[in-house]
């Protein structure tokens, strides 16, 4: 039954929509109302068919997530450790017999992962199969007006493994429906990018693409007015060209930390009448890349301190939240990051969105692989139909947003080496792919270049012909000067994956070209396990092709554990700070992911890469790049103070703005530390461990700036509720285990069971890597101390109540306000 309420829901929508006039265009948000079923059946396309028992769901949806881990999934614990299989959702809709045959009807998907099949009324629209990209299909000649209609997608994730990450499955991200009149701006139709000479006179080209041009003899008037943040108009222009200019002068720039951003209104204007429109976030940012110096932005030389990250959102899976996304932004802001690389495929619209707005420079990323498969059923058995088209699509779909400084056509693809192996790219494949019915070495511009080589200027060439306004790169893995990506010539910037002890030679190796680390340190870490000696480097594995065991399961919060192919946090922020021709860095990575459990195998399923775990509680190296990289006032002292009588501690402590820090272990000095000169990152003490307090005590001139204290924690006896993120539906509370005097259990393990009032129970994670109970409980172990709960409110007229409750620990309730 409750399908055809959200029918009769959605039939009201389009009859507001039918009573404007018939050539406004309008986008519904068409998340609601969907069913789901994991089967299969080629019989659920059909409009007759009987889906009543289907589960009801609001997209975004990830099945996945709502699995068990699992040894014998066929993902494996590189991809996460959860299911896949083959689902189907379908929404049904009814369209008003108002909306004339003449007006268009379009479904936009952001995401589906992947190989989807649309259906309208039994009708294939289209199949795309790479699972990150957004795509749009025309409903306009197969609905049914006055009478139900039946959107029908079908979901194939079932041919494991296909990532080297969790994926997620499912429609795993927003859905869209717009109406529009028959002369129409087409879908992604509007490319807006402002240019500078002087950095005070800004010219705004603006093009726009008019889709079916059928207006008998009526003359368009395409109109385009720029708007400031305030809503106040800076400039306008209005002719019959699609190709127009503007001018503004001195506008408020873009950047990170002042995300000044524009609005762009496109019109559609017949006999007066605007027959359709489109706004367009745009900004105003110079910025160049150079050889000597590195990074510019408007005028200003600085670094990009970036990360990589992949989509997953934790414990919410695949399936976006825009207030889970926009908190791991705002955590990462906090640490000083201003840069996000895409890893490794189109993000979702909304992180770009934010990332406009919050102030994120943004390394755009294509693929993950070309023709050469990284795993058994990854996107390479694509590749050859699809790359053009999907490649296409991001550039049309993103490239407008100011925050995008930078497009990555690949990350560590096998083209960068010869093979002789069967998927290896033959010339015969390169002339095939580049289709144009050219001699590659024509295509080559005379040049003798390996077919990888080719391919690598076919795919930068797609990027140009759609965008010359920003450089082009790929994350490369060789740093030779004979990797074929390079030897193209085609990439404007050489970018590193890893391989520290090649930058010195980059300005010999690669003249002319500037520099970046596109992925970087790979450095391992649990939060809240300690191994010592902390002075001491602990590589896991040994060899990339080598496994590695330990009972533990954990890697070192000490900045001190890393993979063979990486280093320390430390020991590559030293290098990048001190080569003035490196731009920057993309730290792997931002936050730990599911997945890829480096350098473990199951039951570990997530990473252990993340400066911020997965249930977002922040490891000490998060403290380190925010005293390099902010202003804030920094002073964090670790690790805890639980230990054996006796036992000999490394104490570290970050800090900024202060000369040097003091120690004191119940109240007795333990000497004071500087930090010598500018290639030094923390201070240490080795101490040995009796039961009370240390304190650490940072000053500037001999004045005290500031004061941290750590206690010895007694037996557990409650649990402490905080709120980590209040969203606008989703709201995170943390759960600590504490003593009587408040201070945190720092090995505490307990059985926390969790209910709410006024909201849903969407997740549960306390920040293992290896642990195998289900995201979607209301319970959770906490993990050294603390773990997380997720609610999503009901009715947000009324607070949200979070309990929390453990055997033999006093409960906790939290009172949260929702306006």
């Amino acid at each position: 039954m409750t399908h055809h309420i959200s029918s009769l829901l959605f039939t009201l929508l389009l009859s507001l929509l039918a009573s404007l006039p018939s050539s406004a265009r309008e986008t519904l948000n068409f998340d609601r109302g969907w069913l789901f079923c994991l089967g299969d059946s080629s019989a659920m396309a059909r409009t007759d068919y009987a889906d009543t028992s289907w589960r009801q769901l609001t997209l975004p949806h990830d099945w996945a997530i709502e699995g068990d881990f699992s040894v014998d999934n066929p993902s494996g614990a590189g991809g996460g450790a959860l299911p896949g299989g083959i689902g189907w959702y379908r929404k049904h809709f009814t369209v008003p017999a108002s909306l004339t045959a003449a007006d268009r009807l379009f479904i936009t998907f952001d995401g589906v992962y992947m190989n989807s099949s649309v259906y309208i009324n039994g009708h294939l629209l289209g199949t795309r199969p790479y699972g990150y990209i957004s795509f749009q299909y025309d409903l306009t000649p197969y609905l049914r007006r006055g009478s139900d209609n039946v959107i029908a997608v079908r979901v194939d994730n079932s041919d494991q493994p296909n990532s080297r990450w969790y994926s997620g499955c499912g429609i795993y991200r927003h859905v869209w429906l717009t109406t529009t009149s028959p002369l129409h701006i087409a879908n992604w139709g509007v490319y807006v990018m402002p240019t500078t000479k002087n950095g005070r006179t800004w010219t705004v080209p603006v093009s726009v693409t008019l889709a079916d041009d059928n207006h008998e003899g009526q003359h368009p008037m395409v109109r385009n007015t720029l708007f400031d943040s305030n809503g106040k108009i800076v400039a306008q222009v209005a002719n019959g060209s699609t190709e127009q200019e503007m001018t503004v002068r001195n506008p408020r720039l873009w950047s990170p930390d002042a995300p000044n951003v524009y609005s762009l209104l496109t019109e559609i204007v017949i006999a007066g009448k605007t027959v359709d429109a489109v706004r367009t976030t745009t900004a105003f940012r110079s910025f160049r890349f150079d050889t000597k110096t590195g990074f510019w932005l408007n005028g200003k030389n600085m670094k990009l301190n970036g990360v990589c990250d992949h989509h997953d959102l934790g414990c919410l899976g695949a399936a976006l939240d825009n207030d889970a996304l926009r908190r791991q932004l705002v955590k990462l802001k906090d640490m000083g990051v201003n840069a996000i690389r895409c890893s490794h495929n189109p993000p979702a619209p909304e992180l770009l969105n934010m990332a406009d707005t919050m102030g994120f420079i943004v390394m755009d990323e294509a693929f993950d692989m070309w023709m050469r498969r990284k795993t058994k059923n990854d996107y390479a058995r694509f590749f050859e139909k699809w790359h053009q088209r999907d490649l296409t699509d991001m550039l049309l779909r993103d490239r407008n947003h100011p925050s995008i400084l930078i497009w990555s056509i690949g990350n560590e693809v096998l083209e960068q080496w010869s093979s002789a192996s069967a998927d290896a790219l033959t010339l015969e494949q390169a002339n095939l792919i580049l289709n144009a019915g050219h001699d590659a070495s024509t295509l080559a511009h005379g040049k003798e270049l390996s077919p990888n080589a080719l391919l690598t200027i076919h795919l930068a060439d797609i990027v140009r012909s759609l965008d010359k306004s920003r450089p082009i790169t790929a994350g490369c893995n060789e740093p030779s000067p004979d990797n074929h990506l390079f030897k193209s010539g085609a990439l404007d910037l050489i970018g590193f994956n890893y391989h520290e002890q090649y930058i010195k030679d980059v300005p010999k190796n690669f003249p002319g070209k500037p520099f970046l680390m596109t992925e970087s340190v790979s450095a391992l870490q649990t939060r809240g396990y300690y191994r010592m000696p902390s002075d001491s480097d602990y590589v896991a594995p040994e060899r990339w092709d080598k496994s590695y065991t330990n009972a533990s399961m954990m890697c070192s919060a000490y900045d001190n554990s890393h993979v063979p192919w990486g280093t320390t946090h430390e020991g590559t922020w030293d290098i990048v700070k001190h080569t003035p021709y490196c731009a920057g860095q993309f730290i792997w990575t931002g936050w730990d992911y599911i997945g890829e459990p480096t350098p473990y195998g199951y039951p570990a399923r997530s990473s252990y890469f993340g400066i911020i775990d997965l249930a977002g509680f922040p490891k000490d190296s998060y403290y380190m790049y925010q005293s390099e990289w902010t202003a804030k006032p920094v002073l964090h002292l670790f690790p805890h103070w639980n230990w054996l009588p006796g036992q000999t501690v490394d104490l570290w402590c970050y800090y900024n703005n202060a000369d040097e820090v003091e120690l004191y272990v119940n109240g007795k000095s333990q000497g004071i530390r500087r930090k010598d000169d500018s290639h030094q990152y923390h201070v240490m003490w080795r101490v040995a461990f009796e039961p009370g307090e240390i304190t650490a005590v940072a000053r500037q001139h001999g004045k005290e700036v500031r004061r941290q204290t750590i206690r010895t924690a007694g037996p557990a006896t409650s649990i402490r509720l905080t709120c980590d993120y209040r969203g606008e539906t989703t709201t995170f509370i943390n759960a600590e285990v504490i003593d009587e005097h408040g201070t945190l259990c720092p090995d505490a393990r307990n059985h926390i069971y969790f209910t709410a009032d006024n909201a849903d129970i969407v997740g549960v994670d306390n920040g293992s890597q290896f642990s195998t109970e289900h995201f979607k409980a209301s319970d959770r172990l906490a993990f050294f101390g603390k773990c997380l709960v997720v609610v999503r409110v009901k009715d947000k007229t009324k607070p949200v109540v979070v309990h929390a409750q453990a055997t033999d620990l006093q409960p906790a309730s939290l009172t949260i306000k929702t306006k």
